[in-house]
């Protein structure tokens, strides 16, 4: 019954609604499912409302990834980028291009208020146990995330939370919010859902369906890291690590990475256990996957990814990628020092002048395959390449939303800003359980001792990276998964100026320092994963000073080539108004 379920989705995205009115900004639609019901109040109408919510958010998911990365530093255009992908770049995006369409975001919101206000959430079964709560909580889930993507695209945008379903009520002048006041409505609407859990509808095309949606701890530690309550946002992090798996069940980082594996002076010989995350789609207490819009197999099915096409060489795209890595991120990499220890226990630092991106951090050459001059075997012929690229972040039809480490790198950013950058720099550099908390953390700031053992790691299910490699270790810094035995790294300590006497300036000296590190190690770990221009907005609007932004775009081809891209980009991105789009005047702060 499930499958079919799934098999609705297309269906439901044809059928639409009975009436048809126009949507939210003048377009013909069928935005909204079961529009002639008055309630619904059984299985069938809310499941089925539940999917076919889930299947016009495939319509925004290669979206999501796109409008992240592509503005960002860490990725670059080429001579096979379609029109659309190249102005959204250049930051030149029309009312016509493809990645400009917030119709589709409020036929989601639509079909959400809709659902919202129709769901009969007070419908019991025999038990007494409230039947379609998880369900309600999800889609706020939807909705939240969905407003949050459309408003920190377009800076401000029209605002309702009652579902349109007729023509007149598509012609009002709803109010506009901006980032700030859609998180705070956010917060507060999602606060007493939280420790809801998610439906469950089994396993749909091979995929744990728990896996499509968007943990509320998550969405209020997001909403409160851009409302600037660092606070919250730190605890509401910590909540999911510490409630995803229910009491006295850990959900550590674990201890993937890529390091160099020979003792000699060769450097040639990797192990790799950190890319196996972007292949395994399973759903288990230690999964790095939390959350993903699934995608359809075929092209013709409607809802298929087109990222494996645009970030990988394949037959498809006659071995063509429309995108690849900058060298911003070359440089990146390359610049960090990677601390090796060897099987006789001595720390070392691995050479820098290695080939195929193996200077420094390993991540980048895992993720990224390139390679020049090769043959190749298509349709019994040999097919000579200048260039062969592959992205193995993009191996799956799934777009991957949300995982595991992004929620601790998050909530070092948080716990930094919140006033506690000794805090922030242990989940980089060693990792954290009780101890660590302890002897590294609450002796600097005793004030806030009570407060930060709200931050419980239990030493016996956080067992930190050691010397001795221990099976049950299964908690390491994050930089650690890249640039070898951070914990014993000596070049990566936390920045001090010991010059600076102001207990409170020294303070914010070291805020501001490891805000950068924790901005380069979400570079260095979720290249290409559609974070990058949001993490880099979030800091320059924080600290109000866009060049923040600015400056690391212009590089993104290197310092050298920085007045060429100042040329290529239209618009002064040291003004924040040409980071957002416009679309026809109705919605956004762009030119």
């Amino acid at each position: 019954m499930i499958r079919k379920f799934f098999k609705a989705f297309a269906l439901l995205a044809l059928l639409g609604a009975s009436t048809s009115c126009s949507d939210f900004l003048d377009q013909e639609s069928d935005h909204v499912i079961y529009a002639d019901k008055s309630h619904l109040n059984n299985a069938t109408d809310t499941i089925y409302s539940v999917i076919g919510i889930m299947n016009k958010l495939q319509s925004i998911a290669d979206r999501t990834i796109l409008l992240g990365e592509v503005r960002g530093d860490l990725m670059d255009i080429n001579e096979n980028t379609s029109s659309d992908l190249r102005d959204l770049s250049l930051f030149n995006v029309g009312n016509e291009n493809k990645y400009n369409s917030p119709r589709d975001y409020y036929a989601i919101i639509n079909n959400c208020n809709y659902f919202i206000a129709k769901a009969d959430i007070d419908l019991k079964n025999n038990r007494n146990e409230t039947i379609f709560l998880k369900e309600f909580a999800a889609v706020k889930a939807f909705r939240a995330w969905t407003y949050l993507q459309l408003v920190l695209n377009y800076g401000e945008v029209p605002f309702y939370t009652d579902p349109i379903l007729t023509k007149a009520e598509s012609e009002i002048d709803y109010p506009k919010k901006n980032i700030q006041e859609v998180c705070q409505y956010f917060i507060s609407d999602l606060a007493e859902l939280a420790d809801i859990e998610t439906p469950s509808y089994g396993t749909i095309r091979s995929n744990d369906s728990k896996l499509f949606y968007f943990p509320i701890y998550i969405l209020l530690g997001d909403l409160n890291l851009w409302a600037g309550n660092y606070k919250e946002a730190a605890l509401n992090y910590y909540y999911y690590i510490s409630r995803r798996n229910g009491t006295n069940v850990a959900y550590p980082t674990g201890t993937a990475s890529i390091r160099w594996s020979q003792n000699d002076s060769h450097w040639r010989s990797m192990r790799d256990s950190w890319s196996t995350d972007f292949y395994n789609e399973n759903n288990n207490r230690t999964s790095e996957l939390i959350s993903m819009i699934p995608g359809d197999s075929i092209p013709s099915e409607g809802n298929y990814s087109e990222l494996r096409n645009l970030f990988n060489c394949n037959e498809t795209n006659d071995y063509k990628v429309s995108l690849k890595p900058s060298q911003s991120i070359i440089d990146l990499s390359a610049s960090q020092p990677y601390c090796h220890l060897t099987t006789g226990n001595d720390v070392v630092y691995a050479p820098t002048g290695l080939t195929e991106n193996r200077t420094g951090d390993l991540r980048l050459s895992s993720a990224w395959s390139y390679t020049k001059d090769v043959r190749i075997r298509t349709s019994g012929s040999n097919r000579e390449l200048s260039e062969y690229s592959y992205i193995n972040k993009y191996s799956t039809r799934n777009v991957h939303i949300y995982r595991r480490t992004m929620v601790y790198l998050r909530m070092a950013e948080a716990l930094n800003r919140a006033g506690y950058p000794r805090f922030a720099f242990e989940i980089l550099k060693n990792g954290v359980n009780n101890r660590s908390i302890e002897s590294n953390v609450i002796p600097y700031y005793t004030a806030d001792s009570t407060w930060i053992r709200q931050f419980d790691f239990p030493n016996n299910d956080y067992v930190l990276e050691s010397r001795s490699g221990q099976q049950t270790e299964n908690t390491m810094g994050i930089h650690g998964r890249g640039s070898g035995f951070s914990f014993l790294d000596d070049k990566y300590v936390l920045p001090d100026d010991t010059t600076i006497t102001d207990s409170i300036m020294r303070r914010d000296y070291q805020i501001i320092r490891v805000e950068d590190m924790i901005v380069d190690e979400e570079a260095l770990e979720f290249a290409f994963e559609g974070y990058r221009f949001y993490d880099l907005m979030r800091v320059a609007l924080r600290r109000n000073n866009p060049a923040y932004l600015a400056d690391r775009i212009y590089k993104r081809r290197g310092a050298a080539q920085e007045a060429v891209m100042k040329g290529l980009i239209r618009h002064d991105l040291n003004d924040t108004r040409s980071w957002y789009l416009n679309w026809n005047n109705k919605i956004g702060l762009g030119y």
